[in-house]
């Protein structure tokens, strides 16, 4: 689902970061209002085609690929995914806006930096068993951070968590790393989700921003 997703949205993605670029708050406080409903009523349809060649998309890909569904709130800064793996295995990923970043090379413009979101992964196996992995998920790959072991309640074990992931075995690094993208978590998935969180920082700046204009205004 995501290799084929992110192929259409590149395009998208990139034309409205160039697009939205944020305005300073005073040039909209000048503006007439006749002026700035029609700037944001054309931004609302550019924003409202994107948004439905992204459902058309994913339900594409939900009727060819196994059960999976996707939940997002209006204002929320997490996304959530759901599915299932096998005849006993749950799956569900809860993944932040992007919440960290870091530099691509040194220099200080803003777009040469390496932006990431935190995923946490649930995989349940039968009625108590979690294993739980907290994951960086970069633009072009997916890096274990954590993994646990909790109950049904979410707590995790509280007399030996384990060791730090980078102090595994290198082996047992590779096979849980390979364990995921068996469930399809993957470098790919990764790349999806960076072109989604991107429209949907955008889109959350536009509410933001319709908000702040709506108090301005109000009398």
């Amino acid at each position: 689902m995501a290799h084929r997703l992110v192929r259409g949205l590149r395009g998208a993605v990139k034309n409205l970061v160039v697009y939205q670029q944020p305005k300073p708050i005073n040039h909209f406080l000048k503006s007439s209002t006749r002026n700035y409903l029609s700037e944001y009523m054309h931004k609302s349809a550019v924003e409202g085609n994107i948004a439905r060649f992204i459902r058309n998309e994913i339900q594409y890909e939900l009727d060819h690929s196994p059960p999976i569904e996707v939940d997002e709130q209006p204002g929320e800064q997490w996304i959530r995914l759901k599915g299932k793996f096998g005849e006993n295995e749950e799956i569900k990923i809860e993944v932040t806006m992007f919440d960290a970043s870091i530099p691509m090379k040194k220099t200080n413009e803003p777009e040469d930096v390496k932006l990431r979101v935190t995923m946490i992964i649930d995989v349940t196996k039968g009625k108590d068993n979690i294993l739980e992995f907290v994951c960086s998920g970069w633009p072009d790959s997916i890096e274990i951070r954590n993994v646990f072991t909790c109950g049904r309640d979410g707590i995790k074990n509280k007399t030996y968590v384990g060791p730090k992931f980078k102090e595994l075995d290198d082996e047992l690094q590779d096979s849980l790393y390979d364990f995921l993208e068996a469930r399809g978590i993957d470098d790919k998935l990764a790349e999806f989700l960076h072109a989604y969180m991107m429209i949907k920082d955008k889109n959350e700046y536009l509410r933001w921003i319709d908000n702040l204009k709506t108090f301005v205004l109000k009398k």
